[in-house]
């Protein structure tokens, strides 16, 4: 049957009055049953917290993981991990593998890699993460790596808030390197490897001692957080994907940062 104008504003107009004519005789049908509140933190999905929230407030508790009774965030404590080099123990063997099967073929130079559009993206600016001044990579990531570069930025963010602690950005120190990059690092340091994850485009750094504050141009100046503070939240984020499997992690002392290589 053929649904007109005139056909439409008479089936509407009979719900209405269907719908108000049951409020007036079941009146109890109108009142909220509750609310469901879901706290979802990407870096830790596997703990949605679900409770529900009675209309009044009264005599119900918020038995939640983030959440107090009164609805104000909890500051979860900061566990970090028992240890860095056992709980990031991936070595550039182990990373090697994932680096081969997900990333490109090596890349000659800049040129060339400005010219490989179609399987790498830029890696620039962006709300979660810094990207260094690169002496010896360059911005470019496949978009698997891309992908999993902005979750971990963004768990960060999750992880920091849920904690109670001023917003922080990660600070990206190295990313795709190429040949030309490779062999200028071994002229100057022999001990660097020749074949580097990075020449896959499956591979970053996240530097753990160095942090950008995150500051609102017209509000107060943030407080002052200790890099170790930052660390081990931040370890804490990397550990949960690395045990997600989606990536392979070496804690690199000299260098001052975590080695990633997606899996």
């Amino acid at each position: 049957m053929k649904i007109t104008k005139n056909r439409y504003l008479l089936g509407f107009t009979a719900t209405v009055t269907f719908l108000a004519l049951t409020r007036l005789v079941f009146p109890g049908i109108a009142k909220p049953l509750g609310s469901t509140a879901k706290i979802a933190v990407e870096h830790d999905t596997a703990h949605v917290a679900t409770t529900p929230v009675s209309a009044g407030g009264a005599n119900t508790k918020m038995a939640t993981r983030w959440y107090k009774s009164d609805g104000s965030l909890v500051k979860n404590r900061i566990f970090s991990v028992p240890s860095f080099k056992n709980t990031f123990p991936d070595s550039n063997s182990v990373q090697m593998v994932a680096a081969r099967k997900y990333g490109v073929s090596p890349v000659m130079d800049r040129n060339e890699a400005e010219m490989r559009v179609k399987e790498l993206v830029y890696v620039g600016a962006n709300p979660f993460f810094h990207v260094d001044k690169l002496n010896n990579s360059i911005p470019y990531l496949v978009p698997r790596a891309s992908i999993l570069l902005q979750d971990i930025g963004r768990a960060f963010y999750d992880s920091l808030t849920i904690k109670g602690i001023p917003l922080h950005k990660l600070i990206v120190t190295s990313v795709l390197r190429t040949k030309d990059d490779v062999q200028k690092l071994r002229n100057r340091n022999q001990n660097a490897t020749e074949n580097s994850c990075h020449l896959y485009g499956t591979t970053f750094d996240l530097c753990y001692n160095r942090y950008i504050t995150v500051e609102d141009p017209e509000g107060p100046a943030r407080r002052a957080v200790r890099n170790d503070t930052l660390k081990w939240v931040l370890s804490e984020v990397l550990r949960d994907f690395r045990q997600q499997e989606r990536c392979y992690i070496k804690y690199e002392v000299k260098q001052g940062c975590f080695h990633i290589t997606v899996n």
